[in-house]
């Protein structure tokens, strides 16, 4: 089992393009699992990593409700936000300028087939990045992602995630609120969870922003030890 995964910042880009790459990436994956499986090959499948950023989007997942979508066309473009339809669970999430967005594109053949146990471990990911930060975040019981304050008035949530995966492929991640504008959350209904807030982590700790390589690397860091993988740099796109 390969359980080194190619690691790629790709800074601020836009939505579609990241998009497009991940299901290269994924496709890639795949058609070699197919035909490792034809020609009864083992031929060793990559595994990826891809940090971005990414201009203001909102994107609604295979269940979602565009109802959950407060503002129409011309409202969005006001905002200078595009909206995509995407082929993730869950329902509408946005992203945009000061948020870390994750997508492991991982054979979870060369780790477990558990897709909970998968969602699970990219929550505790985060938890744990949050821990070193001060902050006890938890999850929430039956909202995928992570929030502060659960089962209180204050609950809120700092991590969304939604996911892809097909013949034990993942695509798609998570989105953690680093230094996010949060008046952009107020255009929709998050993961179409009503009367929930949203946060930040420069929100959260009273700072105008947070180094946003410095939680990269602790990401990374926890990543590394709950996927028990090797993180390499990619230098070829």
């Amino acid at each position: 089992m390969n359980k080194t995964v190619f690691l790629e910042d790709l800074g601020v880009n836009d939505y579609k393009e990241t998009w497009d790459y991940q299901e290269l990436l994924f496709q890639q994956i795949l058609d070699l699992k197919i035909r490792n499986r034809r020609e009864e090959t083992a031929l060793e499948t990559p595994n990826h990593l891809i940090f971005v950023e990414h201009p203001h989007v909102y994107t609604l997942g295979k269940s979602g409700d565009i109802q959950n979508l407060l503002v129409n066309e011309d409202e969005l473009s006001a905002k200078g936000a595009n909206f995509y339809k995407i082929n993730r669970g869950g329902d509408i999430t946005y992203h945009g300028p000061g948020q870390i967005v994750g997508y492991p594109i991982l054979d979870l053949d060369n780790f477990f087939t558990d897709i909970h146990k998968y969602l699970r471990l990219l929550e505790e990911m985060v938890i744990l990045t949050l821990a070193e930060y001060g902050l006890k975040a938890e999850r929430s019981k039956g909202e995928t992602g992570v929030w502060l304050d659960v089962g209180t008035p204050f609950a809120r949530k700092i991590c969304a995630m939604g996911v892809r995966a097909s013949r034990w492929v993942t695509m798609h991640g998570f989105a953690l609120n680093v230094n996010a504008d949060l008046g952009y959350f107020d255009l929709m209904i998050p993961c179409g969870i009503k009367d929930k807030a949203v946060t930040s982590l420069n929100v959260e700790l009273g700072k105008a922003t947070v180094d946003m390589d410095e939680v990269k690397e602790k990401l990374l860091k926890h990543f590394a030890e709950l996927f028990q993988a090797q993180i390499k740099q990619k230098t070829e796109v």
